[in-house]
């Protein structure tokens, strides 16, 4: 079997999907998860409570906090004239929880130690809070599970805000006129896209994340959320977490059986297609069905047994060198140019798969937001995520397929930035606007 019949028997090239039918599905699916929180939508579509008014203020400073994977960082940050930040007095030191499981007592009490530091400084508190969390109409968070090895599990249904609020004050701090906002890392990825290139109007702005894990943020008309229909003194717009990698599509048969090799099978189906935890076993799934149905040489198919998964970096090195030995994949496929080349096809056709998938994503997001209709003031995408920026050809491809969807079909426009330190930048804007 050529690699070619291989890709459309199994449904593994970007032509295998129409975009305009993923697009609607995301976008009903969005529609069913504002509406209300038992929809049965596979999108949480999360209320942050948290508006995309807040603007950099010249000069003023705040707390920043910001939790995710094996770190907690914690430094001041300010915007110069030109809305530059700037970042002093950073420290960084060890999640609590990541080494050992912690109470919640103690998970505080660190929180406190690396924070204490910096409370006459500023007032306004802005805290990074990368895990699972419902937000309060307060901006507080309350943690509903850690992932990324994080062991603290008193602290699972505890406020945030109060809790440390509460430890500085035992502390003997008084903290009664302090204020702090939880966000998620996705909604901080959207607001630090207002530190974008001075002079650039945008109409929206959308956050993304496409790195170990996936995720969406854009900002909502309050009178479309349902779930919230009845509150008082809700701004006009807010920013919506998304939770996109938990989209339900079907694609491929090959995504069906991945999926039930995975811890939770039934959920983060789109994750599991897409982002950079993922991309390299699915990649290995791919090609052993291949091995299996004769793609490859006697000798590729060996060498390829030798190998219990790959990682995504991995996948991206053959792909820019797929002659260089000392890559995994290319010494699989050494001296043998037609498993060389089949390879190639099979591994490129998937990325591109990947990248029109994620072009639907961003595409549902532009859409839903209402904004990009003028050319002259696009939709800024603040993209974070090394998956996205590192693996070979990803954001190349999404750029290709989002300007033919969403640009030269439906007229919408866009653009996107690459902020640096976006969910310190992002925690920061939001505290300004406490």
């Amino acid at each position: 079997m050529k690699a070619s019949e291989f890709l459309n028997k199994w449904s593994i090239s970007p032509d295998s999907f129409d975009m305009q039918e993923v697009t609607n599905a995301f976008l009903e699916e969005m529609a069913k998860g504002l509406y209300t929180e038992d929809s049965g939508s596979s999108l949480p579509m999360i209320a942050t409570f948290c508006s995309d008014a807040a603007v950099p203020a010249v000069g003023e400073s705040v707390i920043v906090m910001d939790a995710g994977g094996t770190n907690f960082r914690t430094c001041l940050v300010s915007f110069d004239q030109d809305l530059n930040p700037v970042i002093s007095d950073f420290r960084k030191t060890r999640m609590p929880g990541f080494d050992a499981e912690v109470s919640a007592s103690k998970f505080f009490s660190i929180l406190a130690d690396e924070t204490e530091r910096l409370l006459p400084k500023s007032r306004k508190i802005g805290f990074c809070f990368s895990y699972a969390a419902q937000i309060t109409e307060d901006l507080d968070g309350i943690p509903l599970t850690f992932s990324k090895e994080i062991k603290a599990p008193e602290v699972v249904g505890m406020k945030l805000g109060v809790s440390l609020l509460a430890e500085l004050k035992r502390r003997g701090h008084d903290v009664s006129s302090y204020r702090i906002g939880i966000l998620n890392d996705t909604v901080a990825t959207l607001l630090a896209g207002k530190v974008a290139p001075a002079g650039r109007e945008y109409s929206a702005y959308i956050g993304y994340i496409l790195g170990t894990g996936t995720n969406t943020a854009y900002v909502e008309d309050t009178k479309m959320i349902g779930k919230l229909k009845g509150r008082e003194n809700l701004s006009p717009r807010m920013i919506i977490n998304v939770e996109s990698g938990n989209f339900l599509l079907n694609v491929s048969p090959i995504d069906a059986e991945f999926r039930a090799t995975t811890k939770n099978p039934d959920s983060y189906s789109f994750e599991k297609m897409v982002s950079g935890a993922y991309l390299g076993p699915l990649a290995y799934h791919v090609v052993r069905k291949a091995v299996e149905e004769g793609v490859f040489s006697k000798s590729f198919a060996d060498g390829f047994a030798r190998l219990s998964t790959l990682t995504t970096t991995e996948m991206s090195n053959f792909l820019e060198m797929p002659r260089n030995k000392e890559y995994v994949l290319s010494a699989v496929a050494a001296g043998n140019d037609q498993d060389i080349t089949s390879l190639y096809l099979i591994l490129d056709s998937f990325i591109a798969r990947s990248a029109k998938l994620t072009a639907c994503n961003l595409s549902a997001a532009v859409l839903k937001s209402g904004q990009g209709t003028d050319p002259s003031r696009p939709v800024c995408i603040n993209a974070d995520g090394t998956t996205f920026y590192k693996t070979m050809n990803l954001k190349r491809y999404t750029d290709f397929y989002l300007h033919q969807f969403l640009s030269e079909k439906l007229g919408y426009h866009y653009e996107f930035v690459n902020i640096k330190d976006s969910p310190v930048i992002g925690a920061a804007i939001a505290a300004l606007g406490l």
